[in-house]
């Protein structure tokens, strides 16, 4: 596992983003809020956090849902996972949605997503009149899976 040296300001009172153990792909990431925010059951918010990032060319942050947050609470991201570019400067903001019966409360602090960081590949389209086939072929949307 490769480390990759990534600016960041933080305009929240929140601690950076970090590894809670050695063996984390994640970073928890906290609101960046100055009361509560309720969120109504089936309702879209968008959350800022004060981050800002200036990621290497090469790599893209990925923003995937905290399963603590879904499982208790009902609330998960929207666009998951979201993808961060490395050209992005803007503030970093999560989109969450109450999949609850209730309304809940996201308080200032809470840890709302996970931040990953990958590697990312680009590719070279090569036009051609046939691609090899396979014993799946065009077999799709759980073709594999019950009868």
């Amino acid at each position: 596992m490769a480390n990759v040296d990534v600016k960041i300001i933080n305009h929240s009172a929140n601690s950076l983003p970090e590894y809670v153990t050695s063996g984390s792909s994640g970073m928890d990431i906290r609101a960046d809020l100055t009361t509560a925010q309720v969120i109504q059951p089936l309702e879209r918010v968008l959350i800022p956090t004060g981050l800002f990032i200036e990621l290497p060319e090469g790599y893209e942050i990925q923003i995937r849902p905290r399963s603590g947050l879904a499982i208790k609470q009902g609330i998960t991201c929207l666009n998951t996972p979201g993808t961060i570019d490395a050209d992005y400067r803007g503030e970093i903001k999560i989109i969450l949605i109450n999949l609850s019966r209730e309304e809940q409360v996201i308080q200032p602090g809470d840890r709302i997503a996970q931040m990953i960081i990958q590697s990312v590949e680009k590719c070279n389209w090569i036009q051609v009149e046939e691609i090899a086939t396979t014993s799946r072929n065009a077999g799709g949307f759980g073709h594999t899976g019950k009868q």
